[in-house]
């Protein structure tokens, strides 16, 4: 195999991990993604610089943001930092029950945090409900913005290949 192939299919390797890293905490999503990106372009030099640019901004911003959105909802809606911790504590005991199961862990956590903090259940509804919303928001954002990257290194590279 020459060392384009090699290159690129790691590339297109890094995309669905990437991908798959939007869902999965821990995995860097969106900046596999980039990784993929710029792999593309130093094998095959296709993309502008200002494309290669706004994605590096944006990988950057959905990355700050992927980690402050949801705290802010969860503040803007008056969660305590019981409930933070129980959003925390569900997501990643959801985490084994697929990634449903950890959207749901991190809503159900969020809300029983807030209980447990003296919050009326109205309230912890509430604010688990922003939490959840404002989790959604980020991973929708991440999903969004690594496809269009994923694309984007999946067509070069197809093209490449035939």
């Amino acid at each position: 195999m020459t060392p384009d192939v090699l290159l690129l299919s790691l590339a297109l390797i890094l995309c669905i991990i990437g991908m798959a890293g939007c869902i999965i905490p821990g995995l860097p999503g969106t900046p596999l993604n980039y990784a993929a990106m710029l792999i593309v372009q130093w094998r095959l030099n296709t993309f502008e610089t200002y494309t290669l640019l706004i994605f590096g901004i944006l990988t950057i911003a959905v990355l700050v943001i992927d980690y402050l959105l949801p705290v802010w909802f969860a503040k803007k809606f008056g969660a305590t930092k019981q409930g933070i911790w129980g959003s925390v504590i569900g997501m990643l005991v959801g985490i084994f029950f697929t990634p449903i199961g950890m959207i749901l862990g991190m809503l159900i956590g969020a809300i029983a945090g807030d209980i447990l903090a003296g919050r009326t259940s109205g309230e912890a509804t509430r604010s688990g409900v922003a939490t959840f919303f404002g989790t959604l928001l980020s991973l929708g954002l991440k999903l969004g913005v690594s496809a269009v990257i994923s694309v984007l290194a999946f067509y070069e590279s197809f093209r490449f290949f035939f």
